[in-house]
């Protein structure tokens, strides 16, 4: 998944980035109490999107 569609689908179910690091951006949930890391790559893998939407407790997105 690209990493702007990734960026669209967390903002999308109330989670917002709160910092940058080297590498990642910090998100924080909508219920503003989880955070997740999200490298900065054009790409991420399917299993990275899985394990940043478990941390959000944010739904999958679907595949087109």
């Amino acid at each position: 998944m690209k990493l702007r569609d990734l960026e669209r689908h967390l903002r999308a179910h109330g989670a917002r980035q709160v910092g940058e690091g080297a590498k990642h951006s910090k998100w924080r949930g909508a219920d503003g109490e989880r955070v997740a890391a999200v490298p900065r790559h054009r790409e991420i893998g399917p299993g990275l999107v899985r394990a940043i939407c478990a941390q959000l407790e944010i739904p999958l997105p679907r595949v087109r």
